[in-house]
C-alpha cells in the first residue's frame, strides 16, 4: 500500500507529461500530428462530451489550446460581424469575445473567419479574410490591430481570402499569394505576392519579401500558410502557391530553394488551397483539383527535376483541399477528391487506403494522434481511422441539419478531442481538471 500510494502521483505526473498545447493550426510540430496519448476513440454527441458551446456562425477556423483556453475565430451571422472568442477549456464558458470589424463575407463559399488563430502564449494573434489583423493578450485586452489590406493593397482573390498566421521563433508571419490583375473589382494591376514579417508585440513590419512566380491568373492565388521545417541544422520557411513549392530564410524571407512546376502548361485556374508538410528530409506539395502529389528534396537555388523525390501516381494519393499530415515517419494524405485517405511512406510507396464513408465532402485536414487518424465531414461526421493499418475504428455524427459545410479541423490537447461544426464547438474525452497555466 506504502509502495502503491507513491507510485500513483508518478502515474499522474506521467499522464500530464503527454498533455499538450495545440498553439496553432497544424499543431505543435508544425505538420498535423500529436503525442498526445489516451485520447478517445468511441464517442458521439451523448458520450464522452465534457461540453459543447453554440457558435453564432459558420467558420473554417481550426480551435487552438492554450493550458484551459481555448481560442478560435468566428462570425456572429444575425450581426454580419466578425468576432475573436476565448473559452475556458475546462467548462466551455465563454471567457471573453471581442468584435473585430463588421461584414462577414465576399462570396458564398467562405467567410472572413476561416483563418485559425496562433498564440506564443503571450499573446494572440487573429487574422481574418478582410485584412484584419489584431492582437489581444490572454485576458482579452487589445494590443494592437492593422489591416493588411489597407497598408499593401486589396487582396486580388476569385474568392474571399485565407491564410492562417504564424508564429515562429519570435516572429510572426503573414502569407498572401494573390494574382497580378484584379478580380471582381478586387486587387489591382501589378499586386505581388509576398511574405510578411511583423514583430509580435507590436504589430509593426519587419520585412516584406516579394515571392515572383511565372504562374498565371488565378494559379498565382493560394490559401496556404507557410509552415517551419528544419533542414540540415537549420530553420526554413517553406511555403506552397503559384504553381511551386519554395524554402526561406525565417529571419529575413530571403528564398533558399524553389522547385516548381506541376503546371508546365500554365493553365490558369489551378488556385492552391493545402499548405505544405514536411517529414523525412522531403517536402510534400498538392497540386490541385486531381493531380498528383509532389516530394521534393530541399536544395539551393532554382532546382530542376533533380530535386523531385517522387510524384504519387496512385490517384487516392491526391488532394485539392486537405493538407496531409505527418507522423510515425510517414504521410497521411486526404483526398477529397478520389474520397480516400492514405498512408504513404517518404518514398512515395501507399502502405495502405481507407475509402471515405459516404459521399460528402472531407475537406477539414486530418488530425494523426495516438496511434488514430481523425478526419471530420461537411455534415460534421467523425470517422476515426487507426493508423497502424487503415481500419475503421468508430464513426459519430455530430452535425445538425444547419451544418452543410465544416472545414475545420479536429485537434487534440490535454488529453480531449476539440471539434468546430457550423454551429457548435465540442470538447470530446474524459474530464480533465485545471493544467494550472
Amino acid at each position: 500500500m506504502k509502495l502503491l500510494s507513491l507510485l500513483a502521483p508518478l502515474a499522474l505526473v506521467s499522464i500530464h507529461a503527454q498533455a499538450e498545447d495545440w498553439p496553432q493550426w497544424r499543431g505543435p510540430s508544425f505538420n498535423g500530428s500529436s503525442s498526445e496519448i489516451h485520447l478517445p476513440t468511441s464517442f458521439s454527441p451523448d458520450r464522452d462530451v465534457v461540453w459543447s458551446t453554440p457558435m453564432n456562425g459558420p467558420s473554417a477556423s481550426t480551435p487552438i489550446v492554450l493550458g484551459d483556453k481555448v481560442f478560435i475565430s468566428s462570425v456572429d451571422r444575425e450581426n454580419q460581424s466578425i468576432h475573436a472568442i476565448c473559452l475556458d477549456r475546462i467548462s466551455g464558458k465563454i471567457l471573453w469575445q471581442n468584435k473585430v470589424g463588421d461584414g462577414i463575407r465576399r462570396d458564398d463559399r467562405s467567410n472572413f473567419s476561416s483563418p485559425s488563430p496562433v498564440t506564443d502564449g503571450k499573446l494572440v494573434v487573429f487574422f481574418y479574410g478582410n485584412g484584419d489583423l489584431i492582437a489581444f493578450d490572454l485576458n482579452g485586452k487589445q494590443i494592437w490591430k492593422r489591416n493588411i489590406e489597407e497598408d499593401y493593397g486589396q487582396f486580388a482573390y476569385q474568392w474571399t481570402f485565407s491564410a492562417s498566421p504564424l508564429l515562429f521563433e519570435g516572429r510572426l508571419y503573414i502569407q498572401v499569394l494573390q494574382r497580378d490583375q484584379p478580380v471582381h473589382d478586387r486587387g489591382k494591376d501589378g499586386a505581388e505576392s509576398y511574405l510578411l514579417c511583423l514583430e509580435p508585440a507590436t504589430g509593426k513590419t519587419q520585412w516584406r519579401h516579394v515571392r515572383a512566380t511565372e504562374a498565371q491568373a488565378e494559379s498565382r492565388e493560394a490559401f496556404s500558410t507557410p509552415m517551419p521545417y528544419q533542414i540540415n541544422g537549420k530553420w526554413q520557411l517553406l511555403i506552397a502557391g503559384g504553381d511551386m513549392l519554395s524554402g526561406h530564410d525565417p529571419a529575413t524571407g530571403s528564398e533558399i530553394w524553389r522547385w516548381g512546376t506541376w503546371n508546365p502548361t500554365r493553365i490558369g485556374h489551378w488556385r492552391l488551397v493545402p499548405s505544405p508538410v514536411a517529414g523525412a528530409g522531403v517536402v510534400l506539395g498538392c497540386a490541385p483539383k486531381k493531380s498528383p502529389v509532389y516530394a521534393v528534396k530541399p536544395g539551393s537555388g532554382n532546382m530542376d527535376e533533380k530535386g523531385l523525390a517522387w510524384a504519387s501516381t496512385d490517384r487516392n494519393v491526391s488532394s485539392d483541399v486537405p493538407t496531409p499530415a505527418f507522423s510515425d515517419g510517414d504521410f497521411f494524405v486526404l483526398s477529397d477528391v478520389s474520397k480516400a485517405l492514405c498512408r504513404v511512406s517518404p518514398e512515395g510507396v501507399v502502405k495502405w487506403t481507407f475509402e471515405t464513408p459516404g459521399r460528402i465532402k472531407y475537406e477539414a485536414s486530418p488530425l494523426v494522434a495516438d496511434g488514430k487518424v481523425f478526419i471530420v465531414n461537411f455534415n460534421g461526421d467523425v470517422v476515426v481511422v487507426s493508423a497502424a493499418d487503415g481500419k475503421l475504428l468508430h464513426q459519430a455524427s455530430f452535425g445538425t441539419s444547419e451544418d452543410k459545410q465544416v472545414r475545420s479541423m479536429i485537434v487534440a490537447s490535454h488529453g480531449q478531442l476539440f471539434l468546430r461544426t457550423d454551429t457548435k464547438l465540442f470538447c470530446i474525452g474524459k474530464t480533465v481538471g485545471s493544467s494550472g497555466k
